[in-house]
């Protein structure tokens, strides 16, 4: 299956991406340590049974060389965030990436520094 036929992934297993982009290849104890710091409640079993679903869905490689396998995104962050970005924009803003924007902007998402940051790679532009 090539990356960009991969399915969305759910809640649960972007939160899995997500560390998994923080912490680089790991083994399922070290992601659920991971998850602990912010979902105390997280069980071992779910983070593992999470990750055995995505790595069999295709979003996850599994290397199983060594006693406890150790995995890693399929995707890259950017990419998995492009595809997703992509996702929302028609299905939420019917396709338009300006109104995604300005929704972002309006809506108190965006940060006095983030804006800053944004305006810095618009000059750039010109």
């Amino acid at each position: 299956m090539s990356t960009t036929n991969l399915p969305k992934p759910t809640a649960a297993e972007l939160e899995m991406l997500r560390l998994l982009f923080a912490l680089g290849p790991a083994t399922a104890r070290q992601v659920h340590e991971a998850a602990l710091e912010s979902r105390p409640d997280t069980s071992y079993a779910n983070v593992l049974r999470v990750l055995q679903v995505m790595h069999t869905k295709g979003l996850l490689k599994r290397d199983e060389s060594q006693r406890a396998h150790v995995y890693s995104p399929v995707q890259e962050q950017d990419s998995v965030q492009t595809n997703l970005l992509k996702d929302l924009i028609q299905k939420a803003f019917a396709g338009s990436g300006k109104a995604l924007i300005l929704a972002a902007l309006r809506g108190g998402h965006v940060s006095k520094k983030e804006r800053e940051e944004i305006q810095a790679l618009l000059d750039q532009e010109k």
